[in-house]
């Protein structure tokens, strides 16, 4: 079953800051904006044992545990297993060093066999809470994390994550997976296989405004002659886009921040919020099934709301082409 035939909507809920990224929120708080995003009408949440070690899934689950299990599509992550045990070393996350410091004490494991994987899903369900899961991403097989042994990861996942995912899938255990990744290179790996075959695939940071061009020259075309879709994580760019000085979780770049300002103006000349530039933009590619911005204040879910339904105006988007702030071959909502 394709992603986007599983999916109630085109706005999702991304929980990474619930598991406090960046900042220690509080527990009312961050209950507080899951019962935002369902008072707002969503109903994907995709979460991972990654985002504070456990803490994003706990805080999802205690919320979504008053809800009717077939009223929302739930999808979680493999390639962690968080231990009962504290850490008592600095982890190591590879580029995302420090990512989750305030989160949870457990010590993590990353690992993508056969076995790590059913225990995954197993920790995964008593967190949330629930007796099933709709969708499971294959997480961070990448260079973000890895460095030069990702394809050793990926090939761990292959003979491991991916076989048990594809046989849970067509027991109907679950009704798709694929990979979420922050980096194009494993899923046009994973595309090139001859079997399994993922459902779909979360790509978070790749179709931005700030960053889509390579997704558009080496991925997407690949992806929609297979007729796999993509959910679209991170569409702020880890925040940038919304306000904040984070670009790829780390403190933007003068460069970055040059070219959102440039951004931000030509959203300001045209009456554009710069939240409903970069969902709107996200959302143009054919092959984009859906965007899941994370939050952590309630009112951030209603800007999130408010700026997927804005009438941004052709104009904007016929100068933000001829101003080179996006890719000549970036679909964009006008084009259709």
């Amino acid at each position: 079953m394709g992603i986007r035939s599983l999916l109630p909507g085109r706005l999702g809920f991304g929980t990474a800051p619930l598991g406090n990224m960046f900042r220690a929120i509080p527990a009312d708080e961050a209950r507080a904006t899951v019962e935002a995003a369902w008072d707002h009408g969503i109903r994907y949440y995709d979460t991972a044992p990654f985002y504070g070690a456990g803490l994003a899934e706990s805080r999802l689950g205690e919320v979504l545990a008053g809800k009717p299990r077939d009223s929302y599509v739930l999808s979680t992550k493999v390639g962690r297993v968080i231990l009962d045990e504290h850490e008592t070393a600095t982890p190591d996350f590879g580029e995302k060093g420090g990512l989750f410091e305030h989160g949870n004490p457990n010590k993590i494991v990353h690992e993508w066999t056969a076995d790590a994987t059913e225990r995954s899903i197993e920790d995964s369900l008593k967190r949330l809470g629930t007796d099933r899961l709709d969708i499971v991403w294959v997480h961070d097989i990448a260079q973000d994390f890895h460095g030069d042994q990702w394809l050793q990861k990926f090939e761990e996942a292959r003979t491991g994550a991916f076989r048990v995912l594809s046989r849970l899938r067509d027991e109907g255990v679950i009704k798709a997976w694929g990979l979420g990744v922050n980096k194009t290179e494993p899923i046009e790996l994973t595309l090139d296989l001859d079997e399994p075959r993922p459902d779909g695939f979360l790509l978070a940071g790749r179709y931005t405004l700030l960053d889509h061009e390579h997704a558009l020259q080496r991925l997407l075309p690949a992806a929609r002659e297979q007729g796999v879709d993509m959910v679209v994580g991170g569409p702020y760019s880890s925040g940038i886009l919304a306000g904040g000085t984070h670009f790829e979780y780390q403190e933007a770049p003068a460069e970055i921040v040059e070219r959102v300002g440039r951004l931000k103006a030509l959203a300001q000349k045209h009456g554009v919020s710069i939240k409903a530039a970069a969902l709107q933009f996200s959302l143009a590619h054919p092959a984009t099934a859906a965007v899941i911005p994370g939050a952590t204040r309630p009112s951030r879910i209603a800007e999130d709301t408010a700026a997927l339904n804005e009438e941004v105006p052709q104009a904007f988007w016929t100068e933000l082409r001829a101003a080179d702030l996006v890719s000549p071959a970036a679909p964009l909502p006008h084009d259709a």
